[in-house]
C-alpha cells in the first residue's frame, strides 16, 4: 500500500491506496476539492465536515446521474443489437429464399433446354 497526501480545502490528508493508484487518488481528491471550493463560493464559510459532506453528496449526485445515463445507453445498445440480429436473420432468410428461387429457375431452364 502506498501513502498519498491529498489536499482538500487547503488541508492535507494522508491516505492509503494500492501501489500504482497514487495518481488516480490525487485526481479524485482534486475533484472533491473543486466541489468543496464551489460550496465555499456559493454558501460561504461553513464547517469543514459539512463542506466535505455537501461536496460528497454533490459528487454522488453526479455519479448517480452518470450511472443512469450509462444504463440508458446500455439499453439502447442492447436494443440496437437485437435489431441487428433480427435484420441479419431476415437477410439470411431472404438469401436462402433467393437461392431456392434461383435453383428452381435453373431447374426449369434445364428442363426447357433438354425438353
Amino acid at each position: 500500500m502506498a501513502n498519498v497526501v491529498v489536499t482538500i480545502a487547503g488541508r492535507p490528508y494522508t491516505m492509503q491506496c494500492p501501489d500504482g493508484e497514487e495518481a488516480h487518488l490525487q485526481e479524485l481528491a482534486k475533484l472533491l476539492d473543486v466541489e468543496v471550493g464551489r460550496i465555499r463560493q456559493s454558501v460561504g464559510a461553513i464547517g469543514d465536515i459539512r463542506q466535505l459532506v455537501m461536496a460528497g453528496l454533490m459528487v454522488a449526485d453526479r455519479l448517480s446521474e452518470a450511472t443512469k445515463k450509462i444504463e440508458a445507453l446500455e439499453d439502447q445498445v442492447n436494443g440496437l443489437r437485437e435489431s441487428r440480429n433480427m435484420f441479419q436473420a431476415r437477410m439470411q432468410q431472404q438469401d436462402e429464399n433467393f437461392a431456392k428461387a434461383l435453383e428452381i429457375a435453373a431447374q426449369k431452364m434445364e428442363e426447357l433446354v433438354s425438353g
